[in-house]
């Protein structure tokens, strides 16, 4: 890839980055709005989710067979998920440090609080738990492995990536040795600066 095709690549990825603050700031108007609803009397409130609250035995009836048989598949999942959280989470604290990589916080992607909603039954919240843990561990996974690859590997592949996680864009090109010498240490002295 040449510099006008660098300079192209740049400007789309400029592009979405507005387009995603666009969406950022639609969704906290319509955040906004329900907030308002919020407000209502608790009393109001409650009631509300008590009627909309779905009986557990009516859910649980409801629910197609093979759904309830694929639970203990899901739910083993966590397994992994924990050894992976924990491992990962030594890794950052023990090596960024030593990289001079600022450290990725943990409760900015693991967020766990649809749980409260008084019109889940108690299996839905547990639902909800575990999308909001699994979904947010790997984010929170995927934003340490990027800074990790920005500071050993900054090379783009030769085939087109399905998912780029944001410092993707930063990289190198495939097969360019003199860019990657001269980019490698202005890329990791890049991780050492405050993240978002």
């Amino acid at each position: 890839m040449d510099l006008m095709q660098n300079e192209k690549i740049s400007q789309l990825v400029d592009k979405i980055k507005s387009l995603e603050s666009e969406l950022e700031t639609e969704l906290q108007e319509q955040y906004k709005s329900f907030s308002c609803e919020i407000t209502q009397k608790k009393e109001e409130l409650r009631a509300k989710y008590k009627h909309d609250k779905e009986n557990l035995f009516v859910y649980l009836l409801n629910a197609p067979v093979l759904y309830i048989l694929s639970v203990p598949i899901i739910w083993a999942c966590l397994i992994p998920a924990f050894v992976l959280d924990i491992f990962v989470s030594l890794y950052q604290a023990i090596c960024f440090p030593i990289y001079k990589i600022s450290k990725v916080k943990r409760s900015d992607y693991i967020i766990i609080d649809r749980h409260k909603l008084g019109y889940l039954n108690i299996i839905e919240k547990a639902n909800c738990w575990y999308c909001s843990y699994f979904n947010g561990l790997l984010g929170y996974v995927s934003e340490i492995a990027g800074r990790t690859e920005q500071f050993w590997c900054p090379i783009r592949h030769a085939d087109r990536v399905k998912y780029m996680h944001e410092y993707y864009k930063n990289f190198v090109n495939y097969g360019d040795s003199k860019d990657f010498k001269d980019s490698q240490s202005k890329l990791r002295e890049e991780l050492n600066k405050e993240q978002k």
